[in-house]
This record gives C-alpha cells, structure tokens and sequence, in this order.
C-alpha cells in the first residue's frame, strides 16, 4: 500500500471517530452522566460528560459514518483505491468507542487530581483511539481485519494527535473551547 493511500484510509477509517467528541462539544450541556456524584471526594467525571453530548456525539458519527459509506464508491473510483464503507456495527464501534475514551479519560483525570479542561498529554490526544479500536475489532472482526493494516494503526497513532491539536486550537480561536488542548 502506498503512503498516501494509507494516510487516506487512516483517516477515512477514523472520522466516524473524530467527529464525536467535536460534536459533543457543541451539542454539550444539560445533565452529567455521573449525576453529580463523587468517589474519594472528587467528581466521577464532571459537568463536561453529559447524556446529550454523548448522545449528539454518537449520532453524529453514525451520520457521518454512513454518508462516507454512500460516497465510499466514487471517492474510491476518484482516488483509484478503495475507501472503507461502514458497516452499522463498525459504525457503533468507532463512534462509540470513542465517546467512552473520551469518558474514561475523564474518570483517569479525575482520579488524578485534574480539574476539568486541564491538560493530560497523550491521553488527551488517543483516548478515543485507544477505546474505538479495540471495540470495533470485538464488534466487526473481519471489517477491522480488512482496512486497519498495522500501517493504518501507525499512521491513525502518528495522525491523531496532529490532528486533535490543529482542531482543538481552531476551535479555542473561534471561542468554542475555553482551553487551546
């Protein structure tokens, strides 16, 4: 596979995976998934996980993920290689996946101390990655099999972060964010 079309499908493969946690952000609000509740007097997670961000943030990669599917073909033919089309469950796996990594480093901020917002390198960038695919290989073996070579992993690992930094500092000058991470 070439470089370029290893870098194409990383990132078709992952948008269904990106998209979520952007559209959490603007979507957010309204009740926190852990209600309020603590655990060793610091918050489970905290006012930023809300029901109808996870919610809006799943939806819109299922969305998104079957509008790459119905263009999947004539990208494919543009590019003159083939781009995953999703199906419903490796849809689920990445949008999913990546609200409960987003999630689950809230929970890991939390246990350490870290206030909502405050910088976690590393996490911050792969949480998503690291939770979206594991989950769709459980889900939807073969597909996974199929498009996520180990050098989509590797560009998808070196991608991300660039990616999430590059996004979430348009996103901090358009005033969307409160933190430039």
């Amino acid at each position: 596979m070439a470089v370029l079309e290893t870098i194409v499908i990383a990132f078709w493969a992952m948008l269904p995976a990106y998209v979520p946690n952007n559209a959490a952000v603007l979507a957010g609000g309204g009740r926190p998934i852990d209600g309020g509740r603590t655990w060793g007097a610091k918050r489970v997670l905290g006012d930023g996980k809300t029901w109808r961000g996870t919610a809006m943030g799943i939806t819109a990669g299922l969305a998104l993920a079957a509008v790459l599917t119905v263009l999947a073909d004539g990208v494919g033919d543009a590019l003159g290689f083939a781009v995953p089309e999703f199906t419903p469950l490796a849809a689920l796996g990445l949008a999913g996946g990546a609200m409960l990594g987003d999630i689950l480093a809230s929970f890991l901020k939390r246990r350490t101390g870290r206030q909502r917002g405050a910088m976690f390198p590393g996490l911050d960038q792969l949480d998503f990655v690291v939770v979206s695919l594991p989950l769709v290989a459980l889900l939807e073996f073969g597909w996974f099999r199929n498009w996520f070579t180990l050098e989509v992993i590797l560009v998808v690992v070196v991608l991300t972060p660039i990616l999430h930094v590059t996004t979430n500092m348009i996103a901090y000058k358009l005033g969307l964010k409160n933190e430039p991470w």
